[in-house]
């Protein structure tokens, strides 16, 4: 598995099609995908809209993510950092929060690399990029 992440419209997905051989047919988008296509996807983008929609369906989105990561362990994620800046008043945007940053964390630590991107620029927090 392969995590990248990094703020939005910051050239992941960009990055993920130069570097791991994805083309646009290979991307499901968590925003509107079905739930259980993400098992078999090479690539899920906005991975937080994912775990969004998990919470608003109550499925529980840290078991729906291990499960991810045994069943698809070969996936590229793509998720956007939500959990910097002001804390958000609404209760649920906050729990969203907290559950992405569950969900990212299970993903990073099963991931094999984990890419940051800024300004299209790579940084590797974890492993190589082959």
């Amino acid at each position: 598995m392969i995590m990248i992440t990094g703020g939005s419209f910051q050239g992941k997905i960009k990055f993920a099609a130069e570097h791991f051989n994805i083309n646009k047919n290979d991307i499901l988008s968590g925003e509107n995908c079905r739930f259980d296509n993400v098992f078999s996807a090479k690539c899920v983008s906005n991975f937080q809209y994912l775990i969004k929609r998990l919470i608003e369906n109550k499925i529980d989105p840290v078991e729906f993510t291990q499960k991810l990561c045994r069943d698809n362990p070969k996936a590229v994620i793509i998720i956007n950092e939500i959990g910097c800046g002001i804390i958000p008043i609404e209760k649920s945007e906050r729990i969203w929060r907290e559950q992405t940053g569950r969900a990212g964390c299970i993903v990073a630590e099963k991931a094999s690399a984990v890419i940051r991107i800024c300004c299209g620029i790579p940084t590797i927090i974890k492993g190589e990029i082959k």
